[in-house]
């Protein structure tokens, strides 16, 4: 059990943690969370020791041992294998003994706790936790030098968790790793023995590992059990509660003012007036719920352009002449297309995304652009290589050069750099704000295709949902490469697999790629997704497997169309009622206009859940047959 009491830690003259306290159950699975910049990082480190808090204490067993990941990754002429093993510190000084020990009783305890510790068994547990993480049997022979960041940061999680500490904290653990590793280390910390803090804005994480939410907001700490939906059905309830507590505070107070006003003159009700006064002092203001600058994202809309778009006839691409990274690429992209690149991180998903993006061009074959078309590409890249010195306005105004003032404002606006975070210095922008800043630059001219690699590490959970809903209100075509499925869950309708030095389409919903990455119903003739072994698929039951795929990405690709008609009608309905608040293309629409593509969308929607439901029935059928 650890137990958090009452710490404080100030920071450059700000209070980040203010008498926090949480008892943490022992064997718990617990996910740390909060707004970007609330203090989660600074907690951990306050927990292993490496920061000294102003107040407060932190007990924890003694013997307990706890488990990080340092800030640096690990570097030299050693193996990612030999990395791993010299992890067991234990191990290690242990099998160094037995190799030089004379005396007979020592090496006999020796040897007894080296079988006690499954020490011969190590080799095969450390092998199998880096091919979990994405390392084949020749990558696990390279010096660590030869890999880069990231996967040495891999590394170190494999030693992390192949050392089993009692206590394992973890610090966003996904931002290194794919959408099939994810998934891996997901299925991993379930069964993870010991206690485990996890600091993760990933919501899939979140609901399918952890058994309670340790909330850090305004310096305090809170513990709820369950995942993180049920904390955040809760959250919800406690801010209907606190929003109608206010409304009904202010009515008391402006009713108490109202008395005051109208008594304090007159003698005979001076003392009640008097002690109303007394009351509207002390009442305590409950906070407004007021929308949060830092979850703005309102990508502009395109102007429309007949499909394709894009067009891939049998293209090759890659970086050295004659060496293709990719072959075989057949694709079209039209407008209004959500496209999510699946595969493991070095199967050339970014290669893919920089052809299409234009800063790549065919080895072979051919790619075709619309003429008029305009595409934003972001990367982790641009989050990171955003000028120290310079504003958001100043970037701003030089992207979009011979714009007016009110045009840079605009856009800025939209991903909410307004008033001082317009004119603040990059260098004390948050990386979420730093990475909505990026997206405002490479959406400036309203692209008609949005490519998007990984978007999400800056973001927390609440702002990369307000991402989601964004990107589905987007009126242009997105391509998607993200290890966040709950996000390509939301906004794709077509998957396309990068494996084996090509790309195609994947058919089946991301619930079939997830079983098919984690080898669950898997027939043991399962044929590789997205292609096909040219013979004659044979029934099973009423309906063939790949029917049954087709269904189910019919639901989702309706449910998909379903949530982005309803954000559009919403958008609608508020406009129609405040044509003054209309944004993006509602601004400046009268009426009449507003009230024509109310209909039209209206129409749309009873069309997507007409086709919603015929498409769940036929597949309720299926399965019940």
């Amino acid at each position: 059990m650890l137990t958090i009491r009452d710490i404080t830690v100030r920071l450059g003259g700000r209070t980040i943690l203010d008498g926090a306290s949480a008892t943490l159950p022992q064997g718990g699975k617990i996910g740390l969370i909060g707004r970007n910049g609330a203090g989660k990082s600074t907690l951990v480190k306050t927990i292993i020791g490496e920061l000294e808090p102003d107040g407060g204490a932190v007990d924890m067993p003694r013997r307990a041992r706890l488990g990080y990941i340092a800030q640096e990754a690990p570097s030299g002429t050693r193996t990612p294998f030999e990395a791993v093993l010299d992890a067991d510190t234990e191990r290690t000084a242990l099998l160094a003994e037995s190799e030089t020990c004379t005396d007979p009783h020592r090496l006999g305890d020796v040897h007894e706790r080296l079988i006690a510790i499954d020490a011969y068994a190590a080799p095969a547990r450390a092998a199998r936790i880096l091919v979990g993480l994405g390392f084949d049997e020749a990558m696990q022979g390279q010096p660590l030098d030869s890999f880069s960041g990231g996967w040495k940061m891999r590394v170190a999680l494999a030693a992390l968790l192949f050392s089993a500490p009692d206590m394992l904290l973890l610090d966003e653990p996904s931002n290194h790793l794919d959408l099939e590793a994810t998934l891996w280390l997901e299925n991993f910390l379930q069964s993870y023995p010991g206690t485990l803090l996890v600091i993760s804005h990933e919501r899939d994480l979140l609901n399918t590992v952890v058994d309670y939410i340790l909330h850090l907001q305004a310096g305090k700490l809170t513990l709820y059990p369950g995942t993180y939906d049920s904390f955040e059905r809760l959250r919800a309830e406690r801010a209907a509660q606190a929003e109608a507590a206010r409304a009904n505070q202010e009515a008391q107070r402006k009713k108490l003012a109202d008395y005051v006003a109208r008594n304090s003159a007159r003698a005979s009700t001076a003392k009640q007036a008097q002690s109303r006064a007394k009351m509207l002092a002390k009442m305590q203001p409950i906070a407004a719920m007021v929308d949060d600058p830092s979850l703005s994202f309102d990508f502009p809309s395109p102007d429309e352009l007949r499909p394709p778009l894009v067009t891939l006839d049998a293209a090759a691409v890659g970086y050295v002449e004659d060496t293709p990274v990719l072959r075989r690429l057949n694709l079209r992209i039209d407008p209004e297309d959500r496209i999510a690149l699946l595969g493991r991180n070095g199967n050339g998903k970014t290669t893919l995304a920089r052809l299409l993006a234009r800063q790549l061009e065919p080895m072979e074959g051919s790619v075709s652009f619309s003429p008029k078309i305009r595409i934003g590409y972001f990367t982790q890249y641009q989050v990171e290589e955003l000028p120290a010195g310079s504003t958001p306005l100043e970037l701003m105004t030089r992207a979009m050069e011979g714009k007016p003032p009110q045009a840079v404002r605009t856009q800025l606006g939209r991903f909410g750099f307004s008033g001082d975070r317009a004119t603040a210095e990059t260098k004390t922008l948050s990386g979420g704000e730093r990475a909505r800043l990026a997206l405002a630059l490479v959406t400036r001219d309203a692209p008609h295709l949005l490519i998007l690699d990984e978007p999400t590490n800056h973001l927390d959970v609440d702002a990369r949902e307000a991402l989601v809903q964004a990107l589905n209100a987007f009126e242009g075509a997105v391509i998607l490469v993200s290890h966040d499925r709950h996000m390509v869950e939301l906004t794709a309708d077509r998957l396309v697999l990068v494996d084996q030095g090509t790309a195609e389409t994947y058919d089946g919903s991301m619930a079939d790629y997830i079983d098919f990455v984690l080898g669950r119903n898997q027939p043991r003739s399962e044929v590789k997704p997205g292609k096909t072994d040219g013979k004659p698929k044979r029934k099973s039951g009423t309906v063939a497997r790949d029917e049954l795929k087709a269904l189910r990405r019919k639901v989702t690709e309706t449910e998909t169309r379903m949530t982005r008609l309803q954000q559009q009608l919403a958008k609608l309905d508020q406009a129609l009622v405040d044509p003054a608040a209309a944004t993006g293309d509602l601004k400046g629409l009268g009426i009449g206009q507003l009230g024509k593509r109310h209909t039209k969308v209206t129409e749309e929607l009873e069309e997507a859940e007409m086709a919603w439901l015929e498409a769940s029935e036929a597949l309720e059928q299926v399965m019940g047959g």
